[in-house]
């Protein structure tokens, strides 16, 4: 379960990743919380930030993924991470100081989605060069549980903060996390990395990366049902932030409790995902994102706050076996050389769908009620999925007997 952290390389990378991961959970919790302050409680102002957050990675993120396989990635990663302590520290300060107005968290909210469209087609690309192919699955697998181990933290550190300080203390000390990343990249052993042929420059490489998606079957599914989950439901910083505010009552500590509740049972799919030693068939990837759709329809059911929290760790878990397989997948099937921009692709839609989803989910909470964020979402997810693997089967004009081949077997 643990065999890449025995590389020194990925134990130092994670290491750093871990400290920066609970800061980045700590800002998603204040910020959102920042907004439901500054609006007056509105969800379609908080709608409103995700999706500015998120909306570079529709327009950025392929042009990251040509810099991931143009550049050295430990360069790109340095600019990156620095760009967004930068947008990190003025929105700490501007809330501290009193000054900070919706504008300016929408404003500030889109420079940071600009950072992270060039950070994760790198991130994700760069794991491939630390580690070598047949411990691939487990560090995909340890990287998502890092990450969900750090929001175990993050939102209940947050909601203290919050409590005590307030929402710009929570947000200003993710700036200085991210410091810890990039000593970890710095104290690397170079030496000790295999990096993938770079691409020269030349033109039409972001069309190249899509074209080469588009011809492949098993990419193109996987890509669509991304879009799907990503799009209606992965809205959990603004579902939580509804249903703990205005379905239940509750305050901003209460908040980051549930965070930390769904991030257990997230962190038991991603340590079950670490145990995996090849790529995933695709109709795990098919079977997970349903279930997890159906997982979110129940959450929207459940009577009061703590029945609602109990039942968060069976959906986080539902989530990370649906998100670790679909991104094992791509990873695993796609050509080195195309990573990088087959990853960007995997980003944009997987969380670029966001600035669609998020304002739909806001709106659909602000005018049928916080539950209806969840039991919409997931409802749409089910069908979202159901649709993508009827539309590829079609479109490719792929026979049943096919079909159901493509389906029993891992990309590549």
């Amino acid at each position: 379960m643990f065999a890449a952290l025995r590389l020194h390389n990925y134990r130092v990378y994670q290491s750093g990743a871990f400290v920066s991961n609970i800061g980045t959970w700590m800002q998603r919790v204040a910020q959102d919380w920042l907004v439901l302050e500054l609006s007056g409680g509105s969800g379609l102002a908080v709608g409103i930030t995700t999706a500015l957050q998120f909306l570079p990675t529709l327009v950025v993120s392929p042009y990251g993924g040509v810099i991931a396989d143009r550049f050295d990635k430990r360069a790109v990663l340095r600019f990156s991470q620095t760009w967004m302590a930068v947008c990190a520290l003025v929105l700490g300060l501007l809330a501290i100081n009193g000054v900070a107005t919706t504008e300016m968290v929408y404003g500030l909210a889109l420079l940071f989605g600009v950072g992270s469209a060039i950070d994760v087609p790198a991130r994700q690309s760069f794991v491939s060069e630390m580690v070598p192919g047949p411990l691939l699955p487990n560090a995909i697998g340890l990287n998502a549980a890092t990450f969900h181990t750090a929001r175990i933290i993050g939102p209940a550190v947050a909601g203290l903060v919050i409590a005590a300080f307030g929402s710009g203390w929570a947000i200003l000390s993710n700036a200085v996390t991210y410091v810890a990343f990039l000593l970890a990249l710095s104290a690397m052993d170079a030496s000790q990395l295999t990096p993938s042929e770079r691409t020269a420059r030349a033109k039409g490489q972001i069309r190249e990366g899509m074209a080469y998606v588009r011809g492949r079957s098993d990419l193109l599914l996987v890509l669509c049902i991304a879009f799907c989950v990503g799009t209606f439901g992965m809205n959990f910083q603004l579902t939580s932030a509804l249903m703990a505010q205005q379905e239940f009552g509750k305050g901003a500590e209460e908040y980051g409790i549930l965070g930390t509740f769904m991030a257990f049972g997230s962190l038991a799919g991603a340590l079950l995902a670490a145990r995996r030693t090849r790529a995933p068939r695709l109709r795990f990837v098919i079977g997970a994102s349903v279930v997890f759709g159906l997982m979110e329809i129940v959450a929207g059911l459940m009577p009061g706050y703590w029945s609602f929290a109990a039942f968060l760790p069976l959906l986080g878990l539902s989530a990370l076996l649906a998100l670790t397989a679909a991104n094992a997948t791509v990873q695993m099937g796609s050509d080195p050389t195309l990573r990088g921009r087959v990853m960007a692709l995997y980003s944009m839609v997987l969380m670029g769908g966001t600035p669609i989803g998020a304002p739909v989910i806001g709106f659909i909470g602000e005018h049928f009620g916080p539950r209806w964020t969840l039991i919409g979402g997931g409802g749409l997810v089910v069908v979202g999925v159901l649709l993508s693997v009827l539309l590829v089967v079609r479109s490719r004009h792929i026979p049943v007997p096919t079909a159901r081949n493509l389906l029993s077997r891992p990309a590549g």
